[in-house]
């Protein structure tokens, strides 16, 4: 189906079910109990899923697929909200012309960059990659916000005005980005009992397009092409000498990387109609390359689950407090449950870096393969287990001789 074997059909199916069912999913418990506090399925954090779902699937195809290490993907990402707003500001508040704009200045500034940074490989490939990208920081960030030429608006950030063209906007249409009239913000809710879901429009736009990019991420590793780019990362000195010049198809990876990062920077601007030059800052890079490692580089699947474990992270473990810790251990006596919040400080609130830092240390050192190898071994395990059951049941029902 779809130019798929079976196997991959199966996936994709699973990746479209869990992201049309992330409202139930990501809501397991009650509104009124205190889990609640770790549920993740209001707009705003399954939007951020999505968005850097795609970010991370177009870094999986460089640096997956040919080892090329970019520590200056966020500089496209940047650009790509700095386009959809500009397109926001001069004609309309439709998505689609932002979206595509976003993917186009994406691609231009990536063949721009790495026809220049392809030139080296190794830390020297990443350094270049990383230099550029604070370049385009720092132009976004003053020397572009000229007043003179102001384009990027400066640390303020890039934003929509009432004086803006807006040339085909209408009057019946929306003052916020929108789909055709369809508002990115709005939504339904639905309340199941204890339970309250939100479905939010702007959510599923950047879940449609997740899926999309998720196959065309499947057909390129599947394609002639994805199998000339592994030659590049298993031995580009070989490759050469069978006559096969490996840059093209680096470039094209990295410029199809880039129009990845475009498109997440576009639906940035969409859900949230703000370009800021801290998009473009080298820690927004360093993020990226987190998730891709975190969840499993070079695989279909772990990019994404990398993305997500870190957006969770940053926007549910961020938000504890001492108030909630003390309320979670209220049961205790007065002097073990100061004791143990002071033990858990640390760990929460501004210091979910922390925790982050030791479970990405952990999976580094016992899941080299990420988050997926994690998953391999669970499913080896319950293969393992099932086996000897049915070996056991085999014996037991076979008469002795």
């Amino acid at each position: 189906m779809l130019g798929l074997n079976g196997r991959d059909t199966t996936l994709l199916v699973i990746v479209a079910a869990l992201a049309l069912l992330a409202p139930f999913i990501l809501n397991p418990f009650p509104t009124d109990s205190g889990l609640a506090q770790f549920n993740a399925g209001y707009p705003d954090l399954m939007q951020r899923f999505a968005i850097f779902g795609i970010f991370v699937i177009g870094f999986n195809i460089l640096f997956g697929l040919t080892g090329y290490l970019s520590f200056g993907h966020a500089a496209f990402l940047g650009v790509g909200s700095y386009a959809a707003v500009w397109i926001f500001k001069l004609f309309t508040y439709n998505v689609v012309p932002a979206i595509l704009f976003s993917v186009v200045i994406g691609a231009i500034f990536a063949l721009a960059i790495g026809f220049i940074s392809l030139r080296r490989s190794g830390i020297y490939f990443s350094i270049l990659t990383l230099a550029f990208a604070q370049m385009s920081f720092a132009l976004a960030y003053s020397v572009l916000s000229n007043p003179k030429f102001n384009l990027t608006n400066g640390e303020t950030g890039l934003q929509v005005y009432a004086d803006d063209p807006q040339m085909f906007h209408g009057d019946h249409l929306p003052n916020l980005p929108h789909l055709f009239g369809l508002s990115m913000r709005a939504n339904y809710e639905m309340s199941v009992g204890a339970w309250d879901f939100n479905f939010n429009a702007g959510y599923y736009v950047c879940a449609a397009l997740l899926l999309i990019m998720f196959y065309l991420s499947m057909r390129i590793f599947r394609s002639p092409f994805g199998m000339m780019l592994r030659a590049i990362k298993s031995n580009q000195t070989r490759m050469t000498y069978t006559g096969l010049n490996a840059r093209p198809y680096a470039l094209a990876a990295f410029v199809i990387s880039g129009m990845y990062a475009g498109l997440a920077g576009g639906l940035m601007a969409a859900v949230d109609p703000l370009a800021g030059a801290e998009r473009m800052q080298w820690t927004a890079s360093g993020e990226v390359v987190l998730m891709a490692i975190l969840g499993g580089t070079g695989t279909l699947i772990g990019p994404i689950l990398g993305a997500g474990f870190i957006k969770y992270f940053e926007n549910i473990f961020s938000k504890i407090n001492d108030n909630v810790l003390h309320g979670w251990f209220a049961f205790l006596p007065d002097g073990l449950e100061d004791f143990i919040v002071a033990i858990l400080h640390p760990f929460i609130g501004k210091g979910w870096h922390l925790t982050l830092g030791i479970l990405f240390m952990l999976v580094v050192i016992f899941l080299p393969g990420g988050l997926v190898e994690g998953g391999q071994r669970i499913g080896r395990l319950f293969r393992r287990k099932s086996g000897k059951d049915d070996a056991e049941k085999a014996t037991q029902s076979t008469p002795a001789e």
